[in-house]
């Protein structure tokens, strides 16, 4: 009888902890997509918005870390249960960083809408987001359904995020180098760029953490990384 009661507080404090994170996941979604639409917008209101949204972000993270660390000191869980505490501690983080990502993002909008816009990169920008958005979606629904398939599937698509990014880059370039005026601004969008293509590696990280949670292992193969940004500048 005291082991099913001590269960039974355990499955309530985790689900309560998971709730935390569902509700932080879904801030940072919003914060994602609304940092690029107020960049594509040009909307400084938003974009003050999701700057200061950030800072529930990180509360939720700490009240995350709180809850998972007063559950191991309480019920001293073991094998599969402490795996689950230890997963949502790491995708905590890695939604806190998405968030940081997306603050920055934000940050440089006021910056661009002094500037004059540059054509094509905007929506570029837009599409990116979307993705990881959308990548973040399907990992959390990943970790609720304990859905190794769909968190590898997850994994696979930052290729797709890595791809655009260099697409992006080799875009930007091509701007400065036809019309000098364009540098500041595409200096301040290829930093946005790369802050999405980090939350890309977040989001795949938090993909791969379900796969450990699933099965016991981290993913086995290293994910591809198709950043090639280097050999574009080399080429041009």
């Amino acid at each position: 009888m005291n082991e099913a009661h001590i269960a039974s507080a355990f499955d309530r404090d985790l689900e309560a902890i998971q709730a935390t994170l569902m509700k932080m996941g879904g801030m940072v979604e919003t914060a994602v997509l609304d940092s690029a639409r107020s960049l594509s917008d040009r909307d400084v209101e938003l974009a003050e918005q999701v700057r200061k949204a950030d800072k529930a972000i990180d509360a939720l993270e700490e009240q995350v870390n709180e809850e998972a660390a007063r559950v191991i000191a309480l019920r001293a869980p073991t094998a599969g249960d402490l795996r689950t505490v230890l997963t949502v501690i790491k995708i905590s983080a890695n939604l806190e960083r998405c968030g940081d990502y997306a603050k920055n993002l934000a940050k440089r909008t006021a910056i661009l809408v002094e500037t004059p816009e540059v054509s094509g990169t905007t929506a570029s920008v837009l599409r990116m987001s979307r993705e990881v958005q959308l990548m973040l979606k399907d990992a959390l629904d990943a970790y609720i359904q304990r859905d190794e398939a769909l968190a590898q599937r997850v994994i696979l698509r930052d290729e797709d995020v890595d791809q655009m990014y260099t697409a992006l880059f080799r875009e930007l370039l091509t701007h400065m180098m036809e019309d000098p005026r364009n540098i500041t601004a595409c200096m301040h969008l290829h930093f946005i760029g790369k802050n999405i293509e980090r939350m890309g590696d977040h989001v795949t990280s938090i993909a791969e953490q379900v796969v450990y949670l699933v099965t016991g292992h981290m993913p086995d193969d290293a994910r591809p990384k198709q950043d090639r940004t280097a050999y574009v500048a080399e080429g041009l």
